[in-house]
């Protein structure tokens, strides 16, 4: 099986570089055939580890593939942690990207019409999005097979420098260039807290492997550390909080959520692989994995839970003000990944991991559809443009409608189950900050439910309200657009039928670790009587009533009361301009950070450079140019100048000799 974990990431990295490296000579379906084959492989050998693995209880794999460099006596290698978590994320990401690769095909089919025609970067641009897309699969794999914290930080990073090469890929675009500099910033500062935390992991473990580590958290507990004044911080919390900075920015979090929304500048396939199994999940991956730390500091739990809260109910209500169709499902990614994050909070990981993973499929099959809704609008992606797109897109329509479905947990769909388990893990839970995440994410069931259908109605049903351009030319997608689709589409409703094992099982027996007095889950297990009966329960649950009441009120106002919209956008004036203006924090950012670093650079440059450091350079050459001025005189050309001079010189030097005797 060796050989089959080392060709699951390296069968992605090889596509990547022969689409990227020779595409002028391999064309268009070279690139993409190279890249879906190696994709594909790393699929195949994905579901045969998980077969290994989790079916035939093989048990974990964990072993060093390369040690890179020993210093100090600590080793830093590429090593492969095998188990079942990897394997799930390893079958997620791979299907997900499967499903991404072919719809590009259709997607980025006439991708020279993107670019100005005196482009260069518009050459063999198919072939190099090709190739960033299977390289970006390469890094997650590679962080989701880590074990050990370096290679972990490796694939951190990989894939925050990918996603800025995609995001920005209309590289002749201002808005695309401002987009992937604010993804790459943004996330240099959750990354900068990743580091720290992993620095600390080091210095008071004295490895970084993740055995290792675990293995000695109990000798680490005690200990703490002295930050600022003479409080004294436990090592552990320190630790956590760190870290789980760095999942604040790689999976959006507030306040370092602000990159996630504007990423939508990049082409959709892009933004259905960074938004559904890949970048935003790694942070929720990274917490589940560091469990056995997270379980030791109950302050870094609870500031979790209030974290993932806040983002969950606030981003939400910033997608129902959104008319681009890829903002509003990228809110929703930003709503979703808060409840993942109450989930870790509550040390509900298996139920996190579980809405990772149907999230994944029924996320991806929205923006897929956005992009098909898309297409057939040649780019138009207001929605305000759109209405009546059913008979003219049946196969998008009722796909989109089961990954809607899914999005607002309604009974027997995927995320049902796996949101469900969340909200009520966070209500047993009895961790700090539970009742107010509980409250959170319960109000968070209308508003998805309200802003999922808003858009949904808006783009299918009500009046058509494109120009007439585009209604002639309104069809269905071709084929590789449609059957991702459908391919997503089933996971969307069978997926939460996993939920024994993945959450009330035993499938992460071993993996994740839950202290006694956090076992939310435990509770959930006496009382599961299986998928069946947690449908029946769900229909008269709180869920499910306020999850209607959204859908409901969204059909209503948007097709049969649309004025009631403008109306109330116009007597809330204050939510709705607050809403828009997304709680002011761009705002913030660009007058405090933005502007404040661009004025300080011009202080800099004004005084240090032009006056402190050009002052004593000029000061220094009009010195010397001054010296100069005067001694030119003495160089007169007369010989009786100079042998005066030499007489005085001599008579001085006598005097000299004279006074010290």
């Amino acid at each position: 099986m060796e050989s089959i974990y080392l060709m699951i990431p390296l069968a992605p990295l090889i596509g990547s570089i022969v689409a990227g490296l020779f595409g002028a000579r391999i064309g268009r379906k070279g690139a993409h055939r190279v890249t879906i084959t190696g994709v594909a492989i790393a699929f195949l050998g994905s579901l045969l580890a998980f077969k290994h693995i989790v079916l035939d209880h093989a048990g974990a794999y964990n072993a060093t593939v390369y040690q890179w460099a020993l210093s100090g006596g600590t080793g830093f290698q590429v090593g492969f942690l095998i188990d079942s978590l990897t394997t799930l994320m390893m079958v997620v990401v791979t299907f997900v990207s499967l499903m991404v690769h072919v719809y590009t095909i259709g997607y980025m089919a006439h991708d020279e019409e993107n670019w100005p025609e005196d482009s260069r970067a518009g050459i063999n641009s198919y072939q190099r999005f090709f190739s960033y897309i299977s390289l970006f699969t390469f890094s997650m794999l590679m962080l989701v097979m880590a074990n050990n914290f370096m290679q972990l930080f490796f694939g951190w990073e990989a894939v925050g420098l990918v996603s800025y090469l995609l995001i920005g890929f209309w590289s002749t675009r201002d808005s695309a260039v401002y987009a992937n500099l604010k993804a790459f910033l943004v996330n240099r500062v959750g990354d900068f807290g990743f580091l720290l935390g992993i620095a600390t992991v080091l210095m008071y473990f004295g490895s970084l492997d993740y055995h290792t580590v675990f293995a000695h958290v109990e000798q680490v507990e005690g200990q703490t550390i002295t930050l600022f004044g003479d409080h004294a911080w436990s090592v552990l919390t320190v630790a956590c909080l760190l870290l789980f900075v760095g999942a604040m920015g790689k999976s959006a979090q507030i306040p370092l959520h602000v990159w996630l929304p504007d990423s939508m500048e990049g082409p959709t396939p892009i933004s259905a692989l960074i938004h559904a199994a890949t970048m935003v999940t790694a942070g929720i991956f990274m917490v589940a994995r560091m469990s056995p730390l997270f379980e030791h500091s109950e302050v870094a739990l609870s500031f979790v839970l209030v974290i993932g809260a806040l983002t969950s109910f606030l981003m939400g209500l910033v997608g129902i003000v959104q008319n681009d169709i890829k903002r509003v499902v990228a809110y929703s990614t930003l709503s979703q990944l808060g409840y993942m994050t109450v989930g870790l909070g509550a040390s509900a990981y298996a139920a996190s991991i579980f809405h990772l993973m149907t999230h994944a499929f029924f996320k991806a099959l929205l923006f897929l559809a956005a992009g098909s809704v898309i297409i057939a609008m040649h780019h138009v992606q207001d929605i305000r443009k759109m209405g009546g797109l059913k008979k003219y897109m049946p196969i998008t329509y009722w796909t989109s409608l089961i990954g809607s479905l899914a999005l607002i947990g309604f009974p027997g769909f995927a995320g049902f189950f796996s949101k469900d388990s969340i909200i009520e893990a966070v209500q047993l839970s009895h961790i700090p900050g539970s009742g107010f995440a509980y409250w959170m994410v319960l109000l968070g069931v209308f508003v998805t439910a309200f802003y999922s259908f808003r858009m949904f109605f808006l783009v299918f049903h009500t009046e058509e309200r494109m120009d007439e351009h585009t209604r002639s030319h309104l069809k269905e997608s071709p084929w590789v657009v449609t059957v991702p689709l459908i391919a997503l589409a089933v996971p969307s409703v069978l997926a939460g039928y996993l939920i024994d094992p993945v959450v009330v099982g035993d499938y992460f027996k071993g993996v994740i670790t839950v202290a006694h007095e956090h076992e939310a889950i435990h509770h959930m297990r006496e009382h599961f009587e299986g998928a069946w009966a947690m449908i029946q329960h769900g229909l008269v649950a709180p869920p499910f009533w306020l999850a209607m009441s959204g859908l409901g009120l969204a059909w209503f106002i948007y097709t049969r009361k649309p004025e009631i919209a403008d109306m109330a956008a116009r007597r809330f004036s204050w939510l709705y301009d607050l809403l828009m203006n997304k709680y002011g924090f761009d705002d913030f950012n660009e007058r405090v950070f933005a502007r404040g670093s661009l004025a300080i650079g011009n202080f800099l440059s004004r005084f240090g450079d032009q006056k402190l450091i050009e002052g004593i350079v000029n000061g220094s050459a009009r010195l010397v140019g001054g010296v100069a001025a005067v001694t030119r005189y003495l160089q007169s050309g007369l010989l009786y100048h100079y042998s005066f001079v030499m007489i005085l010189g001599l008579l001085g030097f006598l005097g000299w000799f004279v006074l010290r005797g």
